[in-house]
């Protein structure tokens, strides 16, 4: 167990070491005015998002971007609140080019469908999606057309932070969203990129025609992100950046309970196993065997079956190469008001991990009031 314990602590250290290295290696962007505007469609899928939709479309209307330039098509997958007549009733107020559009469902993933759906209908070349329930900030489209000025880019990925309160759920979520985006940048400093949010995400229309969109990934709900990005880094990897910008960055808010935050999660998990880059599996990988030995040697060290000072090396090299890369982020996001709960979340975070697991292998997953399959 001892020797166990040392090759998956060891391959761990040096994972999240690396991440940390690839960081730094991103530069941070800052934008300048063009006087050659980029043209935009911006498809926002929306299932009952009658709460969230308020928000999104006054970010909408805030941004500092001729709304000549943009369009916004809405794509309305069967929603059963009032959703529709908000987006009618703003629309009616606003200079904005609204097209509310209605999903047409050919897969088992209706948003899949719906983003298929707004491209189609797309007039523009470059591509920006996002979710109902996110907040846009005033100089996305700005910081997005410059950064496309200076970069020859076929996918461009942004980066994704929550508004938070101060509930320990939503601090912890914060911090676990923290970790993912160092671990993208990561990746992307690395040139291994493996992970991007389709909350903000942006690529050539054309791309996604010569990739076939979501073809041999349609059977899975959830996962127009990433495995977009799979698709489009083996068609040209040289072509797919990451947008590192405080002006770029979409706010979204986190889980509203427990349960919600299950779900959410065992729906990522769902479609991990369906990846195919490399890259990506190994440090699934990894992280679920650091993850599982901490468990392993807490129950060892409860049943006086090993040392608690093997429980104790790891979960201490654990705690301490998650906290640097944590860091990076609620550095650069200015989140760093969640890190006080770090010390407690780091100790629940392996058993959820496994829960997570558990679930997404032996049970269906709810989203936006639908049941799917793994």
């Amino acid at each position: 167990m001892i020797l166990i314990s040392l090759v998956i602590s060891i391959g761990y250290a040096i994972l999240i070491l690396s991440l940390i290295v690839g960081f730094d290696r991103v530069k941070p962007f800052n934008p300048e005015e063009h006087e050659e505007p980029t043209r935009f469609t911006l498809l926002i899928p929306f299932r009952n998002e009658a709460k969230n939709l308020p928000r999104l479309l006054k970010s909408l209307h805030s941004l500092n971007y001729s709304s000549a330039h943009f369009e916004v098509l809405l794509i309305d997958d069967d929603s059963e609140d009032n959703s529709v007549e908000i987006i009618e009733e703003f629309q009616k107020k606003s200079t904005l080019k609204l097209t509310i559009l209605k999903n047409e469902r050919r897969t088992q993933s209706p948003k899949k469908d719906a983003i298929t759906h707004g491209v189609r209908h797309a007039k523009n070349n470059w591509i920006l999606t996002t979710d109902a329930d996110c907040i846009v900030p005033e100089k996305w489209l700005l910081c997005y057309n410059s950064f496309i000025q200076a970069h020859e880019a076929n996918v461009i990925c942004g980066a994704v932070n929550f508004v938070t309160t101060n509930s320990f759920l939503d601090r912890f979520q914060q911090l676990e969203l923290l970790s993912l985006m160092s671990a993208t940048l990561g990746g992307f400093g690395l040139k291994k990129p493996f992970m991007c949010n389709g909350a903000n995400l942006c690529y050539r229309k054309h791309i996604f025609e010569d990739l076939n969109g979501f073809d041999g990934n349609s059977n899975i709900a959830s996962g127009d992100d990433i495995f977009l990005l799979e698709k489009a880094l083996e068609k040209e990897a040289s072509k797919v950046y990451f947008l590192k910008s405080h002006e770029a960055v979409v706010l979204t808010k986190p889980a509203a309970s427990y349960s919600a935050m299950v779900q959410q999660r065992v729906r990522w998990a769902s479609k991990s196993t369906h990846y195919r880059n490399a890259f990506g599996k190994l440090t699934g990988l990894i992280i679920f065997a650091m993850n599982g030995l901490v468990v392993s040697l807490l129950l060892l060290c409860l049943f006086k079956l090993i040392p608690f000072r093997i429980f104790l090396y790891c979960f201490v090299l654990k705690f301490y190469c998650d906290f640097w890369l944590i860091l990076k982020s609620a550095t650069f996001f200015n989140s760093r008001k969640s890190l006080p709960s770090y010390l407690l979340s780091s100790f629940l975070y392996p058993f959820l991990t496994l829960f997570i697991v558990y679930k997404s292998l032996f049970f269906t997953y709810k989203w936006k009031g639908r049941h799917f399959n793994k």
